[in-house]
This record gives structure tokens, sequence and C-alpha cells, in this order.
């Protein structure tokens, strides 16, 4: 299976300039690997995710790279067009080159308290403009200490199964479209950007209880990549991808630094070729 690493930027950088500096590097360092590797074959698939005021222009700069380029967010509101402001839509993003959207990302949940029906229009949005979707799921730290971690998980995650119950029998293939279009990231939220993290081991186990819950939902579901995130960085990232229940890594802070990100994508090629 091939292995996702996804940088997302969150509200960094700061400057235009920088966005600039930041996409050189990592342009630069990729094409050097590219220049002297000797297996042509892909294992892992490079994105990133920038804010939208610098989406329309680093989708430009990587145009015929290997890199894709994703949206932190899409608006609940509307897929096209709409009297929201401040929202940007999926069409929107699509259009500013665009072709995956995160959702549901823990600081959206916290900070926009965004709630099950918000997440249930927002992935019903992104599918009806063609947008892939990485689904961020993932318990607190007092979720996690009183052991409620799968119970966290499985609330989480029936956004899918009822996008699927008010899809399926709308339109046919629905199921196949969403098969090849989702992602999961498990973000625990006591992890990320604190340097706390999990066992591998932990981490391996609660991936298989997400892979088994979302193949209850439809078997078409089964090979859906899930990804861990949460304080990755070059130095841990070996450990995680080793494991074949983990698909590859959202990654925040580390992304920043081109060196950095490509180091985590290097260990799950590495492991996953």
């Amino acid at each position: 299976m091939q292995a996702w690493v996804i940088g997302n930027w969150k509200q960094n950088p700061a400057t235009s300039h920088s966005v600039n500096t930041l996409i050189n590097d990592l342009l630069t360092a990729i094409s050097a690997q590219e220049s002297t590797a000797t297996d042509s074959a892909t294992h892992c698939q490079l994105m990133v995710a920038p804010s939208c005021i610098h989406m329309a222009a680093v989708s430009s700069r990587l145009q015929g790279s290997s890199v894709m380029c994703a949206a932190q967010d899409i608006s609940a509101h509307s897929n096209s067009t709409g009297a929201y402001t401040g929202d940007c839509s999926a069409q929107q993003v699509a259009d500013a080159g665009a072709t995956w959207t995160i959702l549901g990302h823990s600081e959206r949940r916290q900070y926009h308290q965004e709630c099950h029906d918000i997440l249930v229009q927002k992935l019903t949005h992104a599918l009806a403009q063609n947008l892939g979707i990485v689904l961020c799921v993932g318990e607190t730290q007092a979720q996690y200490d009183a052991k409620q971690t799968l119970e966290v998980l499985n609330t989480q995650l029936t956004v899918i199964k009822d996008v699927l119950d008010q899809q399926a029998g709308e339109q046919p293939g629905f199921v196949e479209v969403l098969a090849e279009r989702l992602i999961i990231a498990y973000e625990p939220v006591w992890a990320i950007g604190t340097g706390k993290v999990p066992t591998v081991s932990e981490v391996s186990a609660t991936h298989h209880y997400i892979k088994q819950t979302i193949s209850s939902f439809s078997p078409e579901l089964a090979a859906v990549s899930v990804l861990y995130g949460g304080s990755v960085n070059a130095g841990n990232a070996d450990s995680f991808a080793a494991d074949s229940m983990i698909d590859g890594a959202l990654v925040g802070g580390a992304s920043l630094k081109a060196a950095d990100f490509l180091a985590i994508a290097n260990a799950f090629t590495c492991a996953k070729g």
C-alpha cells in the first residue's frame, strides 16, 4: 500500500516570502532525491496544506511536481458560493488548486465548535466538488486517561456512516468514490504539538480498531489509509513507519522545515517499499 505524508502548515508561514522559501527548499530537495534514486516506484505520496491565502500560489508552484496540495478546511454552508463571510467553499479551494481537504481537525473542533452535523455537511460538500478528504479523529488527554479512546473514535467515525447512509442510495457507486477519496488521520489531541507521543503499539492497536470500524460501515472501505499525527518528527518517524497498521503521517510543525518533512517521508518510503 502507498504511504501518505501530509504537511499541515496551519497558520504558517506568516509571509509569501517565507512560503516561497519553504516551497523552494522542498522542491529542491525532492529534485535532488529523484535524480539519485535507483527505484522509480513511488511508495510515499507527499501533500501539503497551506493556509487559504497562500493556496493558489503554492498549488501553482507545485504544478508538475509529485507534491499534492490540500485545503485545511472548507465551508459547511455551501459547496460553491453564498453570503458566508470569511468562509471558503469546496469549489473555491478546488479552483485555487487543492485536490484534498483536511476536515475535523481537533483545533477546528475545539476553537470553532465543529460538531457532527457540521462535519457531515463538510464531507458532503467536499465530495460534491471531487475533493479528497483527510478526516481527523482523536481523543483528549482526559478521555485518554479515562480509557475512553475507542468510545470517542466510535462517535467521531459515525460521520462517515451518516454520509454513506445519506448519499449511497442517491448516487450509484458512491461507496467506491468515498473509498478512493477518504483518508483517516488519528491524532490524539494530547499529542499534537506537545512532544507527548503514544507508543507505537498503542497507535497500531488504535489504527486496527479504526480500520475495523470503517470496514463495518462498508467492506469497500477496508483499504482506506489510516495515518498517525501528533508530534511526529524526523527522530521517531522510523518506528511509526515500520508498523503495518500505520499508513503514513499527518505532520504539523515538522512540515515547516523541508529537511525534517522529507526525512519523515523517507522513513515511510523505506518501510513501505
